[in-house]
């Protein structure tokens, strides 16, 4: 009667595993985001004795490692160029320029007629580059609100 119990009893298995693995990719594309502030002259004045300078600033986020530069275009004056900007008001013009840095002697421009782009290597996080304006004196224009559109393209 015991050799029959036996053999109704479940046996035990054995456990057995396998195994394998798979790979995990992705590919990063280097990217950009560029940001800019509006730039603000206020009150001009013709017979001021110095220019009317102001500034704005333009932000750059890049893939970590990716170098840029950063153009600013003509604006969209009548005639104007990276190297001779103008802002509107009607027909009228009023001349203006945008630099690199504060001593305002390089036009920050897209490279061409004599001016320079910024270039940079992103980091990851937000950088700041500040935008350098100033109006000539002596520009005995029309009374008038006088603006311009201009146009930040970084290249990466």
């Amino acid at each position: 009667m015991t050799s029959l119990i036996l053999a109704a009893a479940p046996c035990a298995a054995l456990a057995s595993t396998a195994t394998t693995n798979f790979s995990v990719t992705a590919t990063v594309l280097a990217v950009c985001n560029v940001q800019a502030t509006n730039l603000a002259f206020g009150s001009y004045s013709a017979t001021n004795a110095t220019p009317d300078d102001a500034s704005s600033s333009v932000s750059v986020t890049c893939s970590n490692g990716q170098p840029y530069a950063i153009a600013l275009d003509a604006g969209a004056g009548t005639g104007a160029t990276v190297a001779a900007r103008t802002m509107a008001s009607g027909a009228n013009a009023l001349s203006y320029a945008l630099y690199t840095g504060s001593a305002r002697t390089t036009i920050w421009g897209d490279g061409s007629l004599s001016t320079s782009t910024v270039a940079g290597s992103g980091s990851g996080a937000l950088q700041a580059y500040t935008v350098y304006g100033r109006i000539p004196i002596n520009q005995y224009v029309a009374a008038g609100s006088y603006a311009d559109t201009v146009t930040v393209t970084i290249t990466y």
